[in-house]
């Protein structure tokens, strides 16, 4: 299958780790690989932060960009009719209108220096709303240590969005603290052991026809468009921008039933514009109605695609198959970033553009 891509070299189809490193000089791999270990690293981070207990009735905003603010979204997901209040996640340079004193805002900024985020942080507390800060420091650290706001420290040495599971683990456990779902600490334990598990499985070290690496060689050539539907709604975002960001190409996404509203008409004419792959994500627990129409959705769409996947989340607590599923599409970013033969570490153009913004 051809590369489109002007600036990426594609290599020989060899996804293992020596093949991987060659382009990797950074380990992204590496990063994803510890995702267990982060899981439990994370618990222990948390707890380090020595909160207390906040009733907030209003619920928990969770401020953050990119790879900061998707782990609000999946921690939400993960809740799913456990949340006991509203979740709300914002990327953007203000909070809810809704947002009073009775509302917990987690400010979560890997950098600690996300001009939004550092919005957010000052437009909380001027409302008067409780705050947490996730961060390794930057300026949301110095601000949240001067204003008496419990800070989460994060390891650094990252990528943003290679710190998901520390970011899930934090809002899992602030909306714990503030009264919007049940303590997840056991399961979160538990689902580490889980997720070791389908890193070998899954893993550079696994057989060369394994899920992700057939995978990645599947969508090699193609646009990914994802689809999710409930609780992998938000995963199916993961998978797109960790394919944006890593295997640097498009990819886009939507979510059932909405999808079956418009854009299932737009594959009608999909081969006409270019190679576009339908993946979707189902959930092993989803209603048999959603299962349902994700079966007649992927057969009608199936025929327009240049490949279509159907991939399902693995375990029995919600927090394992949601862990599970981005496992399963941050691997498949770094091999197609690998087959494509491109480094999935930097992202040059966010730097431009925040460089570009700092001068005005």
């Amino acid at each position: 299958m051809s590369d489109s891509g002007a600036t990426a070299t594609p290599i020989a189809e060899d996804l293992s780790r020596a093949a991987i490193a060659r382009v990797d000089p950074s380990d992204q791999l590496g990063d994803v690989l510890a995702l267990p270990e982060h899981l439990r690293d994370a618990l222990w981070r948390v707890e380090s932060a020595i909160m207390q207990d906040w009733d907030t009735t209003a619920g928990l905003v969770v401020a953050g960009m990119g790879g900061s603010a998707i782990g609000g979204a999946l921690a939400r997901a993960a809740l799913g009719d456990h949340a006991s209040r509203p979740i709300f996640v914002t990327r953007a340079y203000g909070l809810p209108t809704w947002t009073t004193p009775d509302t917990m805002v987690l400010c979560a900024s890997y950098s600690g220096e996300t001009e939004e985020t550092l919005a957010c942080y000052e437009s909380a507390g001027a409302l008067g709303a409780k705050r947490t800060v996730v961060t390794t420091g930057g300026r949301l650290a110095e601000m949240a240590r001067a204003d008496g706001v419990p800070v989460i420290p994060l390891p650094g040495g990252f990528q943003p969005r290679a710190a998901v599971a520390y970011m899930i683990v934090a809002a899992l456990e602030v909306a714990a603290l503030c009264g919007a779902g049940p303590r997840l600490t056991s399961e979160i334990d538990v689902a580490a052991s889980h997720i070791e598990q389908l890193v070998t499985e899954w893993g550079p070290d696994a057989a060369e026809d394994s899920l992700a690496k057939s995978l990645a060689r599947g969508l090699l050539g193609s646009t990914p468009v994802i689809a999710g539907a409930g609780l992998t709604t938000p995963i199916a975002y993961r998978w797109k921008t960790q394919i944006n960001e890593n295997a640097k190409q498009p990819a886009f996404w939507h979510e059932l039933p909405e999808l079956d509203h418009n854009e299932i008409v737009g594959w009608e004419g999909a081969g006409d514009v270019g190679r576009f792959s339908a993946v979707f994500l189902d959930d092993s627990d989803a209603h048999p109605r959603v299962k349902e129409r994700m079966d007649i959705t992927e057969r009608l769409i199936a025929g327009n695609a240049f490949a279509s996947f159907r991939l399902e989340t693995r375990g029995q607590t919600a927090i394992e198959r949601v862990i599970s599923l981005v496992l399963l599409g941050d691997l498949v970013s770094i091999y197609l970033a690998a087959l494509r033969g491109v480094d999935p570490g930097p992202v040059k153009v966010i730097d431009e553009l925040k460089a570009a913004l700092a001068a005005r």
